[in-house]
């Protein structure tokens, strides 16, 4: 569900009672909103926010791909019967790259749990999110609600969010190349190595780009059609690493599940998700173009 709120008042009054409900009712209740708004619910709860476990979106959620693996389906799955959570990824704020990751990760929430029994409401901050933001409400949330109560929404159509944000990437002005092949694998991450360092990430953020080129590059060979192509620049504040491939990515929750224990194979995109700061990809039929970004720090 979708809360439309506008202002503090509206904020807590259409989060407050969802959350004490879920406590009366004994349900497990996750809060992930960004840093202020966590602050509003916390001191609102108060000694009843020791019984909801607070999340700060805009770290735990920075990278859109990471929140389903790493905060909602981590809360849902690790808890049995029915569970509630207010999640907000989209805030006044996000950058227009950001943006069209986190709108395919709300239209992606209707799939990603099937007919598990739990409950998620979405806040958005209608007087401070863009018309076509508040539009995209509509279409990823089947119900909506706001100062005039619950609603159905009439352009419910979660697909066409997801199909609508599949677009092209902007092509880089400048970036260095490298084609791979399984014979070029430990090259690849040699190249990503040193490209890194040129570019001026610090010495960790150097190893989580190396082992996201691993993976994609991985991913290529393996899965796709046995080789690519990896593609590193720096542009703005961030550096960005593209691995293109021939293979075609069907599964569009792939690398948004959490790994299962035993599970073999499937967990390079987690990874992926779990070490950059962003990831968008681009898929069409016979070929996957996966951009991440480092934001550099140095």
């Amino acid at each position: 569900m979708g809360l439309l709120y506008s202002g503090d008042s509206e904020y807590l009054d259409g989060t407050l009672p969802y959350i004490l409900e879920g406590l009366k009712r004994d349900e497990p209740v996750a809060v992930a909103v960004p840093g202020r708004n966590l602050t509003l619910i916390e001191e609102a709860l108060g000694d009843a926010a020791a019984e909801v476990e607070l999340i700060d979106m805009t770290e735990a959620g920075r990278n859109p791909g990471r929140i389903l693996p790493g905060v909602l389906l981590a809360f849902a799955d690790n808890r049995p019967g029915p569970v509630r959570i207010i999640g907000e990824p989209i805030w006044a704020g996000r950058s227009e790259i950001e943006y069209p990751a986190c709108a395919q990760h709300e239209a992606l929430i209707n799939f990603a749990f099937g007919e598990r029994d739990l409950s998620i409401l979405c806040p958005y901050d209608r007087t401070r999110l863009d018309d076509d933001v508040l539009a995209d409400a509509e279409r990823t949330h089947p119900i909506l609600s706001g100062i005039e109560g619950d609603r159905p929404s009439e352009g419910y159509a979660p697909d066409a969010v997801v199909d609508k944000y599949n677009l092209p990437l902007p092509e880089p002005r400048m970036a260095d190349t490298f084609r791979f092949d399984l014979s070029r694998l430990s090259a690849v991450r040699r190249f990503a190595q040193e490209r890194a360092e040129v570019c001026g990430l610090g010495p960790g953020r150097v190893e989580d780009l190396v082992l996201a080129v691993a993976e994609l590059s991985t991913n290529s060979v393996l899965h796709g059609s046995g080789e690519g192509v990896v593609r590193i620049w720096r542009e703005g504040d961030h550096v960005l690493c593209e691995v293109i491939d021939e293979g075609t990515l069907s599964d569009p929750l792939a690398g948004r599940r959490p790994a299962t224990p035993g599970q073999i194979g499937g967990r390079g995109l987690v990874l992926v998700n779990q070490v950059a700061d962003l990831v968008r990809q681009y898929l069409r039929p016979g070929s996957t173009v996966t951009r991440i970004f480092f934001r550099h720090l140095s």
